[in-house]
């Protein structure tokens, strides 16, 4: 397939952003089911810093962010603890309208080389599988880890990242560095507030939590950092409630009440590089 080489001007409703910026950071996505909050504080904070986020997804054809994360929906009385909050929302929907969101690459052009820097969102809908699951994807994930570029992982993203491995050694790109991921505690919480009205949405792959799963790629236990107990999600104004992980040029996160701190912790690690 041929390589996009035509430049892009992005611009978003009240925000202007012109191509020629000092870092490019690539954004995978699923076709469908992406966590609204993990995708668009990270591109609201970026953007913010004069960064062009280019987005892909496995066609490219436009990706849609899990639509009960920003509804609601089915949700229950548990809805207001475990959907996207107000801002993220907002962010998610002035993203939405963006040219480059609208417009991401396909997978299969994507090259590591065109790039700065690499975030991994997460989402745990079964949808998110073709994301988790492509071996473009984990090569891609592989090729920046080798180059030593700036990478953040987030939730489920850091699934992804354990999955990606070196080809000459056979070994998970994360096996020597410090990490978190969505907690196993997190995990089955959000699943049995749900079961009875949503069965196993919240279990990506039941019988196997991202906190195992990762763990499992790492040299040590000692590796996988959990963190304080995660009640309150963060925000500009509270980044004491959020938690992140830096080691090298890696980034990680929980889950959505991480996000401001995992987004400026990345910004700062970009910056730096």
């Amino acid at each position: 397939m041929p390589r996009h080489d035509v430049i892009i001007s992005y611009f978003c409703p009240n925000n202007p952003i012109s191509c020629l910026m000092s870092h490019r950071i690539l954004v995978p996505l699923p076709h469908l089911g992406a966590d609204p909050s993990e995708v668009a504080i990270p591109w609201r904070v970026l953007t913010e810093a004069g960064m062009e986020l280019v987005f892909a997804t496995p066609s490219g054809r436009a990706a849609e962010a899990d639509r009960r994360m920003l509804t609601g929906e089915g949700l229950g009385l548990w809805k207001s603890v475990l959907m996207a909050r107000k801002d993220a929302v907002s962010a998610y929907l002035e993203m939405a309208q963006c040219v480059a969101f609208r417009s991401p690459l396909p997978y299969p052009v994507l090259d590591a080389n065109d790039f700065h820097g690499l975030l991994l969102p997460g989402g745990h809908d079964k949808t998110v599988k073709e994301y988790l699951e492509s071996e473009l994807l984990q090569k891609l994930v592989a090729a920046f880890f080798a180059a030593q570029k700036p990478v953040a992982a987030i939730c489920h993203g850091v699934v992804l990242a354990a999955r990606s491995k070196y080809p000459a050694t056979g070994k998970s790109v994360l096996h020597s560095y410090q990490t978190t991921a969505l907690l196993e505690r997190q995990e089955m919480l959000a699943y049995r507030l749900t079961r009875r009205r949503l069965g196993d949405y919240y279990l990506t792959y039941p019988g196997l939590t991202v906190e195992a799963e990762v763990s499992a790629a790492l040299a040590a236990p000692q590796q996988f950092q959990q963190g304080p107990t995660p009640l309150f999600r963060d925000d500009a104004a509270h980044l004491g409630r959020g938690f992140v992980v830096v080691d090298r040029n890696y980034v990680s996160a929980r889950w959505p009440g991480d996000v401001y701190n995992f987004s400026l912790a990345f910004r700062d690690l970009v910056q730096k590089s």
